[in-house]
């Protein structure tokens, strides 16, 4: 009894193999038929019965399910990353057709990002890149391309997720580019590698050969990292990262700028007053900088010290049209002043008195303003700040012509 109960299980277990051989077959005939839904059917089949396949059988069939499942890189994403952990899980066997598999992956995938990234479909993209890059960890200029589609559709965690890692790395960018001068244009032409630039120059057809390095693209990683926790409102963070990237890019005067706004947005208007004179002294021709500084003296109530940037800016720019016409607001702010206290004043000898000699002062404040506000709409005509302030001087100080003349201009 005992002898056939072991015949019987010896039959069973020949059964299973004979199944798993036979759907292991359909599926590879079904792939070089390149008819991957019928490979993946039969394999499908066989899937359940993987407990009891012995090891020469399951790398055959984590082979063919890889093959299937990428199905010549027709697979959906959800198939493509199953195709890949089936191959990862063999060893040692199949090596060139897992080396030509792999490498028609990494064409699929660059294809599809380069093609999704020119039409703007950048998640798609980015997904793309990634699956490059993870497929060969040397290359990270991928990984860069995937950080930098993420971060033109706003997928900042995933842009900063890539960001860490090409940090850890210490990723640069950095690569060299080789030229040579085509003999019959005289113009410099750029070569995807050395051997072809050389092979020209070797043919005669091009001459000067030439390297040169590209810039490098750590500052760029380090200031959109911090960018990013700004947009985030992270500012702790944000402001820890720029002080990385001017580390990385001390000169570079739109990173202090950004620093600086940060500053200012958070309220700390002394350090962001602080790094726009540091930015001055960077970029000495630069109006904006000192009209921003005119701005911010202006908020501190340093009136003399506002005057002067916007002076500044303008000598350096003489159309700057917001530099004249907060300069004229200075001006109108002791205007403001005089009438407060002209309203203040009773009706005795004396208070009259004052109330004259504070009017004609108020009149000189108007007549000095003119000038700034009428050289601002000369630039820009219509500047409805200009001249709805204008207006209001003109009548004030009688100038009824001007009055009208501008306001029917503006309407």
């Amino acid at each position: 009894m005992k002898k056939q109960t072991i015949i019987a299980l010896a039959f069973f277990v020949s059964t299973f193999s004979f199944a798993q051989k036979k759907e292991l077959k359909m599926a590879e005939k079904a792939i070089k038929a390149s008819n991957f839904s019928e490979a993946k059917a039969a394999l499908t089949q066989v899937e359940s019965l993987i407990g009891s396949m012995d090891e020469k059988t399951k790398t055959k069939f984590n082979y063919l399910k890889g093959v299937a499942l990428f199905a010549n890189g027709a697979g959906n994403n959800d198939d493509v990353e199953k195709s890949l952990k089936s191959i990862n899980k063999i060893k040692g066997a199949y090596g060139k057709e897992i080396k030509a598999l792999k490498q028609n992956m990494v064409n699929s995938f660059l294809k599809k990002g380069n093609d999704a990234y020119e039409a703007k479909d950048y998640n798609r993209a980015s997904s793309n890149f990634e699956r490059v890059y993870n497929m060969n960890k040397k290359d990270t200029v991928y990984l860069y391309y995937a950080a930098a589609s993420a971060v033109t559709v706003k997928d900042y965690p995933r842009a900063l997720k890539f960001y860490g890692k090409l940090k850890k790395l210490g990723y640069t960018g950095i690569e060299t580019k080789y030229y040579a001068v085509n003999k019959k244009t005289k113009k410099k032409e750029a070569f995807p590698n050395k051997q072809l630039r050389n092979v020209s120059v070797k043919a005669k057809s091009h001459i000067k050969p030439t390297e040169e390095k590209t810039d490098s693209k750590k500052a760029e990683i380090v200031k959109n990292v911090a960018l990013i926790y700004q947009n985030e409102g992270e500012n702790e963070k944000a402001i820890a990262a720029y002080k990385d990237a001017r580390a990385e890019s001390p000169d570079d005067v739109a990173l202090l700028l950004n620093e600086a706004n940060l500053y200012y947005k958070i309220g700390n208007t002394k350090e962001f007053k602080r790094l726009l004179e540091k930015a001055t002294e960077m970029d000495p021709k630069n109006p904006d900088l000192q009209y921003n500084l005119g701005v911010t003296a202006a908020d501190s109530k340093d009136i003399e010290a506002a005057k002067k940037y916007y002076a500044k800016a303008i000598e350096l720019d003489p159309n700057y049209v917001n530099a004249y016409i907060n300069s004229a607001a200075l001006i109108l702010n002791d205007d403001s002043a005089l009438m407060e206290e002209m309203n203040s004043l009773g009706s005795s000898k004396a208070d009259d008195k004052r109330y004259d000699e504070l009017r004609s002062q108020r009149q000189v404040i108007r007549k000095n303003a003119i000038p700034l506000l009428e050289k601002a709409l000369s630039i820009d005509d219509k500047n409805e700040s200009a001249a709805t302030t204008l207006m209001n001087i003109y009548s004030a100080l009688g100038e009824t012509d001007k009055y009208i003349a501008l306001k029917a201009k503006m309407e």
